[in-house]
């Protein structure tokens, strides 16, 4: 696949940026003014979409989730999110942190006991109150929150990465599309598209700030007796709305991802004195069968449209679960996808669906499992009564029944608060690329503007009762936003194949070539014990791969190829063979900086030390360099220095002989 830089080097792209803005302001505005039509025909929407669509939601989720575990099992899961010599930016543990806080962290602390109460006492077939209505509910809550959910976003993140960082495309939801319209995704179409993601991420996040809002003073009306009122919630989302500008002006380590260690933290705890004060071992063997349950009906589940026996429950759970993970599957994929680069696709896939859907699953566990035993076994039916009366004093009245209640309270309340502001300033910090070509580094005041907008938003929809109005039409935006995850999702595969082919190729065996004058043994033994300083591998570069490559681009123009050598910044030098309509081939020799092997001490074998900087000596005893190659892929990790031209000129045939095989496999 050929690709360019979009040729952006502004912070901002004004066509998204004020489109996005006036589109918003419209939007709310409807909302705001017309709050009692536009209630109307959102929810006639939302309905007409049930009715008549079911099925394709059903199918098109489905078709996802196969999707991402094909697409891991296969070969396709050894290509990396990157260059070849990419490393990832994150440790496992900040990676899973946020990963969990961006994707659905505020979901489970809402739903965590309140959603299999509800199917408990609620079932969509069968009795309820029994122990059969037991079991389903705890299926249904896994069908809901675990890999289907997951895969949404981790196909969204995926087709993201891939090709910004495989391809050097934009950060952006425009991205996705390269596969099927070519660099049209840098004019309008492009920017239309992103105009769609910030406009349903805005959408999205305020509308979780405000009705999460609805939680944090209920909570603090059960702790401290705050009263529950338009004024107090606005004082909350403007603290929530201050607290995601200072995580968002901070930066991604210092706030996102601290704030998502220390929810993970928080979490766990909170889980963990549910499962040892609660019934230990009843909710360990509760969890095993529960996901053993969950694998053994996922493929009748998935495809369950009661169509013969209609129900209004799967419009008001599964569809709406199913549209509502679509419609924030923009906003987290792309966060997800910001924090990914350097890991394969099957490590990314496991990270981005089975350890989140894995934690989510043991969190509802805990907390519904132990609900619904109070109710069934124990006799606590006011706990029922008091969940179905408001969902968002399920949790406090649930963590009531424990020995420290107020404690487990304050715990929840922190957690919440907590979960909001990682949303908030994740979701500012998406919209904020979408809006500047796909990149973070940004002006604070654009930082700044977006945090403020999406409080701004949700202050004026809570106030005025539109928020109801705005999430039907955030859900119902899935519909073709789906289609265009299908467009996207063969387009990925379509690529995969192509970088698949690519790397069998540079497998491939090619004819030896004798180089005409061959180094002496001792020479060579020298080249290999020595190592050289930056500026001795400069030299090398420019007194024998600079004239190497010339000489090659030399005889193949001669042959009738277009080709062009140039310098970068740090000596540098590449070779670049235009193969007109198809991918052109690139061989680069570069300085890369390592450590002696002297230095590889435990001290020194931190994330620090391996960032070593390749373009400056600083007379480090530590530090030493080499000659690495670079093809169109990344790095590939051999060193060159000491070789003759000859010697290079043959490795850099036999390249470009792979490459043709390559060619030669897509034709």
């Amino acid at each position: 696949m050929k690709t360019r830089q979009s040729g952006h080097t502004g912070h901002f792209n004004p066509p998204v940026f004020y489109t996005a803005t006036g589109a918003l302001a419209l939007l709310v505005a409807y909302a705001t003014i017309f709050s009692n039509d536009a209630s109307a025909r959102f929810k006639a929407l939302q309905s007409a979409i049930v009715t008549n669509m079911s099925w394709y939601y059903v199918l098109v989720v489905a078709i996802i989730l196969i999707s991402v575990v094909v697409i891991a099992i296969s070969r396709f899961g050894e290509i990396k999110l990157g260059p070849e010599h990419a490393e990832p930016e994150y440790s496992y543990g900040s990676w899973f942190a946020m990963l969990f806080s961006a994707g659905m962290g505020i979901g489970l602390l809402f739903f965590g006991v309140a959603e299999p109460v509800m199917h408990y006492l609620n079932p969509p077939v069968g009795e309820t109150g029994t122990v059969e209505a037991a079991r389903q509910a705890m299926i249904l809550t896994f069908f809901h929150w675990g890999l289907h959910a997951w895969a949404i976003y981790a196909i969204v993140a995926l087709i993201l990465a891939y090709f910004s960082y495989r391809h050097k495309l934009p950060l952006t939801l425009r991205s996705a599309l390269y596969p099927i319209i070519g660099e049209r995704i840098y004019g309008p179409i492009g920017d239309a598209v992103d105009v769609f993601a910030i406009v349903s991420t805005v959408c999205g996040v305020a509308t979780t700030l405000g009705y999460g809002v609805l939680q944090i003073n209920s909570g603090l009306n059960h702790l401290f007796h705050v009263p529950i009122g338009e004024g107090v919630q606005v004082i909350l989302i403007i603290a929530t709305t201050i607290l995601a500008t200072i995580s968002v002006a901070t930066g991604l380590d210092s706030g996102i991802k601290r704030l998502s260690q220390l929810n993970i933290g928080l979490a766990g705890l909170l889980m963990l004195m549910v499962l040892l004060l609660g019934s230990t071992v009843y909710l360990l063997q509760a969890f095993v069968q529960n996901i053993g349950s969950y694998l053994s009906v996922m493929v009748s589940k998935t495809f369950n449209l009661y169509a013969y026996n209609p129900t209004d429950w799967l419009g008001g759970w599964t569809i709406l679960y199913w549209g509502w993970w679509m419609s924030w599957s923009p906003f987290v994929g792309l966060f997800v996808a910001r924090i990914s680069r350097g890991r394969t696709i099957r490590e990314f896939t496991i990270g981005a669906m089975l350890m989140p859907a894995g934690m989510t699953l043991l969190w509802m566990t805990f907390f519904g499992n132990s609900a619904i035993d109070m109710i069934l076994n124990e006799g606590m039916t006011a706990l029922g009564e008091a969940v179905s009366k408001d969902q968002s004093l399920a949790l406090f009245h649930f963590l009531e029944q424990f020995q420290l209640p107020s404690l487990f309270s304050y715990v929840a309340v922190i957690m919440v608060v907590i979960f909001f502001v990682t949303s908030a300033n994740s979701g500012a910090l998406v919209v904020n690329m979408l809006a500047s070509h796909g990149r973070d580094d940004t002006p604070l005041w654009q930082k700044v503007f977006w945090c403020a907008l999406i409080g701004i938003v949700a202050i004026t929809l809570l106030l005025v009762g539109g928020l109801a109005s705005l999430q039907t039409a955030v859900i119902a935006s899935a519909l073709p936003f789906s289609a265009i995850l299908l467009i996207a999702i063969y387009g990925l595969v379509s690529a995969l194949r192509t970088d698949t082919a690519k790397r069998d190729a540079l497998t491939a065996p090619v004819a030896p070539i004798t180089a005409r004058n061959p180094v002496p043994w001792q020479r060579r033994l020298r080249n290999l014990v020595h190592l050289p300083s930056l500026d001795e591998v400069k030299e090398y570069i420019r007194d024998v791969g600079e004239p190497a490559l010339r000489e090659f681009a030399q005889e193949l123009e001669q042959n009738g190829l277009a080709t062009e050598v140039s310098r970068g910044k740090n000596s540098d030098v590449y070779l670049k063979v235009f193969q007109g309509d198809e991918v052109d081939f690139l061989y680069g020799i570069h300085p890369k900086a390592h450590l002696k092997p002297s230095a590889l001490t435990p001290e020194h074998m931190d994330l620090e030390a391996q960032k070593l900087d390749d373009t400056t000596d600083d007379g480090s005893d530590d530090k030493y360099f080499r000659t690495e190659v670079h093809l169109h892929e990344g790095g590939q990790d051999y060193d060159v220095m000491g070789w003759t031209k000859d010697q290079l000129l043959t490795d850099i045939l036999a390249h470009y002989e792979r490459h043709l095989q390559f060619l030669h496999t897509l034709r």
